[in-house]
């Protein structure tokens, strides 16, 4: 049995995303972005009341970088993985989490924007710097790109499916437009089919309302 706990536009889209990439069979479970997160029910899967939740038989993994590790191992077979001694396994493991870099960004911007704040109570400060962050981000990745289509020699993997994933939110904040390289990456991988099936469904409640929120000038 697999179950995902998932909260539509959060990081919880980088495992569903790598699930339907993957061609498992699993049910998914699909939350509001509010305080029903804290039900003791819930936090009886998930102790700190987030998403994602991957409940494998009686595994349960809550950090979504944790999961396409782990999800990788249980399913060599796929390629998405990078095992100890291959050439690209550091590049694999750098890769891969750089993906929490960009989300630690995204999530203060998303707090500012859309989670906690009010328009009045919002830093203009705060959002300036996570914003130049996470652009200084995308450089880096835009440099990675440079020559190659994925962020691997040995190609597509669950680093891309991080890495994209997260991309994913902080377009909503920083325009991929300004990097080129990046910009064609990110093209790319939003092609893909197991990408779109991990978007929001019709009816879902929508994290980000706009497409793209203006940084605030102080």
């Amino acid at each position: 049995m697999i179950r995902l706990h998932h909260v539509p536009e959060s990081r919880s889209m980088r495992v569903l995303w790598m699930l339907h990439e993957l061609g498992l069979d699993f049910e998914l479970a699909v939350h509001p972005f509010d305080k029903s997160l804290r039900d003791p029910t819930y936090l009886a899967v998930h102790p700190g009341g987030r998403v994602p939740a991957l409940e494998i038989d009686d595994t349960v993994l809550f950090e979504s970088g944790a999961a396409l590790e782990y999800l990788c191992a249980r399913h060599p077979q796929a390629g998405l993985g990078c095992a100890f001694g291959h050439a690209d396994y550091a590049d694999w493991l750098n890769w891969l989490h750089f993906a929490e870099s960009i989300s630690q960004h995204t999530a203060a911007l998303t707090q500012q924007h859309v989670a906690i704040y009010p328009a009045e109570k919002r830093s203009p400060l705060v959002t300036k710097l996570e914003a130049a962050r996470l652009a200084k981000l995308f450089q880096a990745l835009d440099a990675r790109l440079s020559g190659r289509d994925t962020l691997l020699e040995s190609g597509f993997s669950a680093a891309d499916i991080g890495v994209g994933q997260a991309l994913y939110m902080a377009k909503h904040f920083v325009r991929l437009g300004r990097f080129e390289r990046l910009n064609a990456y990110y093209e790319r991988l939003s092609a893909r089919t197991a990408f779109q099936k991990s978007l929001p469904a019709d009816g879902d409640m929508r994290l980000y309302q706009a497409g793209f929120y203006e940084v605030l000038n102080g």
